[in-house]
């Protein structure tokens, strides 16, 4: 398949000030698009100016959820060169998520090299600022106007780009998480482990609660037992217990998250033993009582590490450390974005530069 790139008439007016920039308010002159029928496969795809879609009120996306994404990041390093980190992994794990949501896989060897151009015509907009970086939307929606629960035959494919600013404005620091006892994110045999817009929705509700109440973050028990954690809805889970990094194992409930990956590879090298099983609500609390858990983040595109400093469960909070972000926790942040920045060397071969 061909990749055609159209010309640009008109560019956007970038946000001067780059400590102005916010998560997903400003995307670039240049988006990609393909399409999808059914017997006819991918085609059309192209570099197109960003615009709009006009999709039929039928379309099976609006109606039965058949949707998923990615989320990767270009950053720019000090040389001025743009880096990004996995972008193969993303792309994998996009075609994992359409076979799990019946939907058509892409070639990933054509789509990660049309993500790599349109970074390329784009490469302007990759901010230059400390912390600051690109955000990169993929995205597949099904759009058969056709009422009725199946798979669609039609399918639209695009990828949009966001100028965002640093996570952490006011410096990292640990975030107040509320367990849920009630509202759950995901069952074994759902659609958990897919990236699909239907998880997050499920959240939303909890969420709002947990906003509501003074927290930042709301971190999900298991459906059948609401005893075990997972993850939080943006972030997997990670607690350093008894000198062991525990985090929840990937059974189809918990998203396979990229960074989570990266984690666990360079807490390894700094001799930490990771242990991949779902700690119970009562080893958390009691944990951060006892002493026995020391610390506790999340990870994401987004956040990179977001250390925890207070879990609240019903009634009961507990506090972990001095209110500042654990040793283990800003190591493993320092050298996740010291490689994707190049502060630091990249031995895993993580770093595509354009």
């Amino acid at each position: 398949m061909d990749l055609e790139i159209q010309p640009v008439s008109e560019l956007k007016k970038r946000v001067e000030d780059e400590s102005q920039l916010v998560f997903g308010k400003q995307f670039t002159d240049r988006m990609f698009v393909m399409q999808y029928d059914t017997g006819q496969g991918w085609h059309s795809a192209r570099i197109q100016p960003y615009a709009p879609f006009t999709i039929d009120p039928a379309a099976m996306v609006l109606h039965y959820s058949q949707e998923i994404f990615e989320g990767l990041k270009a950053f720019r390093r000090p040389d001025g060169n743009v880096a990004l980190f996995r972008p193969a992994d993303n792309v994998k794990r996009f075609n994992l998520s359409a076979r799990r949501m019946c939907m058509p896989e892409v070639d990933e060897q054509f789509f990660l090299a049309a993500l790599l151009k349109l970074i390329r015509l784009e490469s302007d907009w990759v901010p230059h600022s400390e912390g600051t970086s690109l955000y990169i939307r993929p995205t597949m929606i099904a759009t058969e106007p056709m009422l009725g629960v199946r798979p669609a035959d039609q399918y639209l494919c695009y990828i949009i780009l966001c100028p965002v600013g640093t996570y952490y404005k006011g410096g990292i620091a640990p975030v107040k998480i509320w367990i849920s006892d009630h509202y759950v994110r995901a069952s074994e045999g759902g659609t958990g482990e897919a990236k699909t817009g239907g998880n997050y929705a499920a959240s939303l509700y909890a969420a709002r609660e947990a906003s509501l109440k003074g927290y930042d973050q709301v971190l999900w028990l298991d459906a059948k037992e609401k005893k075990y954690v997972e993850e939080v809805g943006s972030m997997n889970m990670f607690f350093l217990y008894d000198g062991k990094l525990v985090t929840s194992p990937l059974k189809g409930t918990v998203l396979d998250g990229i960074t989570r990956r990266s984690v666990i590879t360079l807490a390894r090298e700094l001799g930490i033993e990771i242990e991949e099983r779902a700690l119970t609500v009562d080893e958390v609390l009691e944990g951060a009582m006892n002493g026995r858990l020391q610390e506790a983040f999340g990870t994401g595109t987004a956040v990179v590490i977001s250390p925890v400093g207070e879990f609240c469960y019903k009634e009961r909070c507990v506090r972990l450390g001095d209110g500042k972000p654990g040793e283990l926790t800003m190591k493993l942040y320092n050298s996740l974005t010291g490689i994707q920045y190049g502060r630091q060397p990249d031995p895993h071969n993580w770093v595509t530069l354009l």
